[in-house]
């Protein structure tokens, strides 16, 4: 809770910074009433008498030197003494504002209301001593926000977009259970909302320890109808024909899915790797069987001397290339320790999917392991080698085994 002291203080050190901040701007607004110009401006009137006196003079050189007779003369000088007279008779205009105190009076009231107007308009002491005393979001907070939540639905029952949000919320907290029952009480909300419809069936899901049985797969249809393109429902729906061991409905829902996802994403090899378990546990064929290239990489392995006594006739050796700063593999040889040096060829027949081949990458990362367990995982005491990266094509590789993974 914000400490009322503290904001107290905070607010009263705003409202001298702004006071003080004010009292500036009007110094430099009003500096020229309270420090006039030492020297007077000259006037229009002595202005008009100064050149007409020129024109006199050079009207009376004119004569004397005989270019202006008498006559004329007279005549010009009479005129020229008569808008003299016009001119100088005006009133004096030298430079006033009308009275400097009405001035000073009027621009302070107008900075101060202009002021005051944005500060109630746009700004609030209170609200910027209340930032200092926010803290960092916890998921303490956040679930406390999420339980006010609820009580303020259960207040509100025909709400039901509001509901909606209640259950997205559990379902982000991994509250799958109070998220089922929220999406219960959206009713008629969710069954046009082939987004909501899939979150639905997912929650249920997860309630069921992974079963689509019922409910879940209902739901899921009616999201595809809506929209057979949605993503998630894709996803379900094939994993619901997955663990049903009807595999040639999963490779179809998730090779529909797989269409839509960036080529390169983790999510598309993750969607790849299941349509090839699925096809293999299936006895499915490829839907279109890719072109084994030669085009790879070879070479040789051996170990560092002092590595040999580590190793054991059960050992799984394994050369792995990588598209370079990717962590799946695109070729990977699982090999019986033998004796060394081992010669190896990667290609894309040790492909590990058929939408990722070794021969479409112009350089890839390739290291060796040696494991116990043959896992993909590494584990401590393996044997490894450092990483290098060769262009695709390259033949006469030498890998070291010279490490052990700690």
């Amino acid at each position: 809770m914000p400490n009322p002291i503290q904001q107290k203080i905070d607010m009263t050190s705003f409202l001298i910074s702004a006071f003080l901040l004010l009292i500036l701007i009007l110094v430099l607004v009003l500096r020229p009433f309270f420090f006039p110009a030492k020297e007077s401006a000259t006037s229009r009137r002595q202005m008009n008498a100064a050149i007409y006196g020129e024109e006199l003079d050079k009207l009376e050189a004119d004569r004397l030197s005989g270019v202006v007779d008498s006559s004329t003369y007279e005549l010009i000088h009479a005129e020229m003494r008569q808008r003299l007279f016009q001119d100088t008779d005006e009133a004096d205009d030298l430079a006033v504002l009308g009275s400097p105190k009405k001035t000073i009076i009027g621009i302070s009231v107008f900075v101060v209301l202009l002021s005051a107007g944005l500060y109630f308009g746009l700004g609030d002491a209170f609200r910027i001593a209340d930032i200092k005393d926010q803290q960092p979001m916890t998921k303490e907070s956040v679930e406390k926000m999420v339980t006010e939540f609820a009580a303020k639905m259960e207040k509100e029952p025909d709400n039901l977009k509001g509901w909606t949000m209640l259950a997205r919320s559990y379902q982000i907290l991994g509250r799958n259970a109070d998220a089922a029952k929220a999406y219960a009480r959206a009713g008629s909300f969710v069954d046009t909302d082939p987004q909501l419809l899939a979150d639905y069936a997912d929650a249920l899901a997860a309630n069921a320890n992974g079963s689509f049985a019922g409910k879940p797969t209902q739901l899921i249809n009616q999201a595809l109808r809506l929209d057979p393109n949605n993503l998630l429902a894709l996803w379900l729906s094939g994993t619901a024909d997955f663990n049903a061991q009807n595999y040639k409905a999963a490779v179809q829902s998730w090779e529909k899915l797989a269409k839509q996802l960036p080529p390169d994403s983790d999510e598309a090899r993750t969607i790849a790797a299941s349509i090839a378990e699925a096809r293999l546990k299936g006895g499915l064929a490829p839907a279109s069987a890719p072109v084994i290239s030669n085009q790879g990489v070879s070479g040789q392995v051996d170990i560092a001397p002092g590595l040999q006594s580590k190793m054991k006739s059960d050992d799984i050796l394994m050369v792995i290339a990588r598209k370079p700063g990717e962590r799946m593999p695109v070729a990977v040889l699982k090999t019986a320790v033998t004796a060394f040096p081992m010669k190896f060829v990667l290609n894309d027949a040790l492909a590990m999917s058929p939408n990722a081949l070794i021969s479409q990458l112009p350089e890839v990362s390739i290291e060796v392991r040696v494991s116990k367990t043959g896992m993909a995982m590494p584990e401590p005491g393996d044997l490894i080698s450092k990483q290098e990266i060769v262009k695709v094509g390259t033949t006469n590789i030498r890998l070291m085994i010279d490490q052990v993974r700690p």
